[in-house]
């Protein structure tokens, strides 16, 4: 069994390419490969090389068809840099509620991680508008079908950490909506045309999922 995703999700697909340690020079190709297979979600964490300048490429090139932003973001001086790119994600591993806050005053559409209830919670207090399961290893989805009960339904989750294409729908079946997608989906150095073929592969596993 699936959940349905949430309205207030805004993206078409709520798979969230994670580009941890892309180059600027390489961001696009990149970017492109995955817009061209169906995703409208991108993100580049912010332990990667000039990520301030690799999201302000995506904004600038693909923006106008894809949800661009940043993730690991952990610091409240990393808001500027985020929102000068153009940023519309801000993507965070934990729940900090004054960083929460103060992503949301800024315009930004907040996914906060969490990993037990009282953070899922804190999270939406302070304002987040989505929510992050982090890592979604088997505890996680444990906690999460768990929290379903609980959750308000209009609230978007992402199971992130270990997810693949052929266990998405473990992440579904436990209440998630979607999922961040990261070693599985890109490594750094890897060609475009792995990306393409990885992309495609997940975008096929979630449509599998939603004809069922």
């Amino acid at each position: 069994m699936t959940t349905a995703l949430p309205s207030s999700w805004p993206t078409r697909l709520p798979l969230v390419a994670i580009l941890r340690g892309v180059q600027p020079d390489e961001v696009l190709a990149h970017g492109q490969a995955l817009l061209n297979a169906g995703f409208d979600a991108l993100e580049v964490p912010t332990n990667s090389p000039d990520w301030a300048l690799s999201v302000g490429l995506l904004h600038q090139h693909l923006g106008q068809r894809a949800w661009v932003g940043a993730g690991t973001v952990w610091q409240t001086s990393q808001l500027d840099a985020l929102v000068s790119a153009g940023a519309r994600l801000m993507v965070m591993p934990h729940t900090d509620a004054a960083l929460i806050a103060e992503g949301v005053r800024r315009g930004l559409h907040v996914v906060a991680g969490f990993a037990t209830a009282s953070e899922a919670f804190a999270a939406l207090r302070a304002g987040a508008q989505a929510l992050k399961l982090f890592p979604a290893g088997a505890a996680g989805l444990q906690t999460m079908q768990a929290l379903r009960a609980v959750l308000p339904p209009q609230v978007p989750v992402l199971a992130v950490g270990g997810v693949t294409p052929a266990n998405l729908h473990t992440c579904l079946a436990a209440g998630c909506h979607g999922a961040g997608l990261g070693s599985d989906l890109y490594k750094p150095g890897q060609s475009v045309t792995t990306t393409t073929e990885r992309a495609q592969a997940f975008v096929q596993a979630w449509r599998a999922l939603q004809s069922r």
